[in-house]
């Protein structure tokens, strides 16, 4: 599958700002490790041939950067709406994409072309922000999301959004965080108290899980830190090691809430065993509800496989396929 040809393009450079120009944001903490930069200079190292993804942006599509979702005190959250113009149906199913980065690094500018994809094959796709470890630990942006989602639902008449047709979309952090969202609607632990958003379900009809884990208390995860100086993403997310608090760590894992009223769920995943813990055990729960679940697995493929081609397309085919079904 080959992005369309027409319209305008658009170039994801090698580093792109998180924010909208004018935004103050100096005295955010940013670990800004991850990017598009270190991720293809990571991956060139074992696949030469790698190269980010770039998109054509239909010009049936409208894009509208830098949307606030949320105001916490004098810190806004944004995300960005890629939006079909034009719809046979009227209203139209919507995903929801949340950046990866270790819960610490990376920002939505990273989905911007599997979003614009996403969007020029009729679904209205967005790429939102969310408080990363260094500003604010979990469950911090476990809840922007959830407030992302209950946004997308008050304001879905502006944007023709279907309510009943929302899917989460996460890549490797992100996708751990929209597993979790999309298995814990109205939890107590995971309350959006803002305004206006109490009386809106935070409910999605689809996860779809690129490379994001969903049991922390597997030995992959927990048994990282073994050096106090240089503690897991797992550990500077959730503020502690597994030793120290096992308790946090399950409380964390989408595993957890795996059960009746999961949605359905797609799986893409990388040929590294590491980020498919807990997937299994979760699918065992799935089919023993009769709840739809795919898994399809790129061989030999690196993580953050999502951002480049040649891996790009068939991403992109595996989310048409699932989401034409369960949306």
């Amino acid at each position: 599958m080959k992005a369309r040809v027409t319209g305008i393009v658009v170039i994801l450079l090698l580093s792109i700002s998180p924010t909208m120009p004018g935004q103050v944001v100096s005295d955010i903490p940013r670990d800004t490790t991850y990017n598009l930069r270190s991720a293809t200079l990571k991956i060139k190292r074992q696949y030469p041939f790698a190269e980010p993804a770039e998109v054509i942006l239909d010009p049936c599509v409208q894009a509208v950067p830098g949307i606030v979702y949320r105001t916490l005190g004098d810190r806004d959250l944004h995300m960005d709406i890629y939006q079909p113009i034009s719809s046979k149906e009227g209203k139209i199913p919507c995903i929801l994409c949340i950046h990866g980065g270790g819960w610490a690094s990376g920002n939505r500018s990273l989905l911007a072309p599997l979003a614009q994809e996403l969007a020029n094959h009729g679904y209205l796709a967005a790429t939102a922000e969310y408080r990363l470890s260094p500003e604010a630990r979990y469950p911090a942006g476990v809840i922007d999301v959830k407030a992302a989602v209950k946004w997308m639902k008050r304001n879905a008449a502006s944007y023709g959004i279907d309510t009943n047709r929302i899917a989460v979309l996460g890549t490797s952090a992100g996708a751990t965080i929209a597993t979790l969202v999309g298995n814990t609607p109205g939890h107590p632990l995971y309350q959006v108290t803002d305004e206006g958003s109490t009386s809106v379900s935070d409910r999605v009809q689809a996860i779809i899980n690129i490379d994001g884990i969903l049991d922390f208390s597997d030995p992959a995860e927990s048994g990282k830190d073994t050096d106090q100086a240089t503690p897991s993403a797992a550990t500077r997310w959730l503020g502690t090691t597994f030793r120290e608090n096992p308790d946090i760590w399950i409380e964390a894992s989408p595993l957890t809430y795996a059960g009746q009223h999961s949605p359905a769920t797609l799986f893409i995943n990388s040929a590294i065993p590491r980020f498919h813990a807990g997937r299994d055990a979760y699918i065992h729960i799935l089919d023993c509800f009769g709840t739809r679940n795919t898994v399809f697995t790129i061989p030999d493929s690196p993580h953050s496989f999502w951002l480049f081609h040649p891996w790009f397309d068939t991403t992109v085919e595996q989310i048409l396929k699932f989401s034409e079904t369960v949306l």
